[in-house]
Formats: C-alpha cells, structure tokens, sequence
C-alpha cells in the first residue's frame, strides 16, 4: 500500500489561522480601546488617564507580533484594515444615535447617545494617533531587527514602542481632550498615558509576545 504524503498546504492553512487570529485580536483590542477611552480616570487628583489605556499596550504588543513573524508589509496592511474596522464602527454606532428610541427607553437611550455621540471624536484622534504610532513602531521594530540580526527581541519591542507612543499619545490626547479638560490635566494624561503604556508594554506586553511568537513558530512551525 502506497504511503500518504503529508499534506503540502498543512503549514500554510496553519499560518494563515494563526494570523488571522492575531489579527481578530488586534483589532478588537483597538475597538475596545476606543469605547473605553470615552471615560477619564482620574487618581487623587493628580493622576488623569483614559479607560482604554488599559487595553491598548495589548494591541501594541499584537502588533510586534505581527511584524516580528509576517514583517513590516503584512503589519501594514493589517493596520489598514483596522484603520477601516474603527471607520465602519463610527459609522453603524452613529446611525444607531439617529434612530428614534421609544419614551420608556428614553434613559437608555440617552446613555447610548451621551458615549457614542462622543466615540467619533475619540476614534478619530485614535486614529490620527493609530496611524502614525502602528506605523513608526512597526517601521522601527523591522529596522532594529535588521540591524541587531533578530537577536534580543525585547530590544525592539520596548524601544519600537517607545518611539511608537510618542507618536500616538500626543495627537490622541490633543485631539480627543482639547476643551474637555484643562490644560494642567492634558499635559498629565500626556505624561502618565505614555509612562503607563511603556510599563504595561515592559511589564507584560513584552514577556506575552515572546510567548505569542514562541508558540507560534513551534506549532505553526513558521521560520522567517
């Protein structure tokens, strides 16, 4: 009896749900973000950050991996189709504000109008910040893995994300908070959003992508 061959599409069908996955991820992390930052946190009267701050260094994170095993173009073109994801939910929550909503479910109603009305504003400094924080630390992350010949991913992990929330906190407080809160409390949430994402991204974005991409490559078996 003749041998079966293994099937020659097993790899790629793996790879390809692995990143697809990672990419369902990345973009729900960025929708979540962007509901939740409608919320300002404020700690003893001196600590001022939004809600999704919490959230969003875990999108980071998915994003070093996507670079770190599919390279910079993949990376793109995935930022893209976020950048249309969070498009398409401004859109749909908006119309949902339009609709009419009948009178005993005015509380309700008013509750979904008071956060939504506000997403369009959030979303679109997120996504001014999106594109050019994604882009800069993907960009980054791909250079210091040329140049230190893909050795200490947690070199490019942490130092692509540091050039990568500058990028992305400063136009997303100026856009999303400007005129909401004072001038004191933007130059706070600037400093401590950006302070918090690098520890949240150094304390365990990083240790949970050399995880991601470990187990990745040893079940998808995917070599760069």
């Amino acid at each position: 009896m003749d041998k079966v061959s293994e099937n020659p599409f097993k790899n790629r069908e793996s790879e390809n749900l692995s990143l697809m996955v990672v990419t369902a991820l990345f973009v729900t992390l960025y929708l979540i973000s962007n509901v939740m930052a409608v919320k300002v946190i404020g700690l003893f009267d001196l600590f001022y950050f939004d809600a999704g701050t919490i959230t969003f260094p875990f999108a980071y994170m998915l994003g070093d991996v996507i670079t770190e095993i599919w390279g910079f173009r993949i990376s793109k073109r995935i930022i893209i189709i976020t950048f249309i994801c969070n498009i398409i939910m401004v859109v749909c929550t908006q119309i949902g504000v339009w609709l009419p909503s009948p009178e005993h479910l005015a509380e309700t109603s008013g509750a979904y109008n008071h956060i939504f009305t506000y997403v369009p504003r959030i979303v679109i400094a997120s996504l001014a910040g999106f594109l050019f924080g994604e882009l800069s630390n993907a960009w980054v992350m791909e250079k210091i893995k040329i140049r230190m010949k893909g050795r200490k991913m947690w070199v490019r992990t942490i130092g692509s994300s540091a050039i990568g929330y500058v990028f992305d906190t400063l136009p997303f407080v100026l856009i999303a908070f400007v005129g909401v809160v004072s001038v004191r409390e933007l130059l706070l949430m600037m400093t401590l959003q950006y302070c918090s994402k690098m520890l949240i991204e150094a304390t365990f974005g990083t240790p949970m992508a050399y995880a991601a991409v470990h187990y990745i490559r040893k079940f998808v078996r995917l070599h760069r």
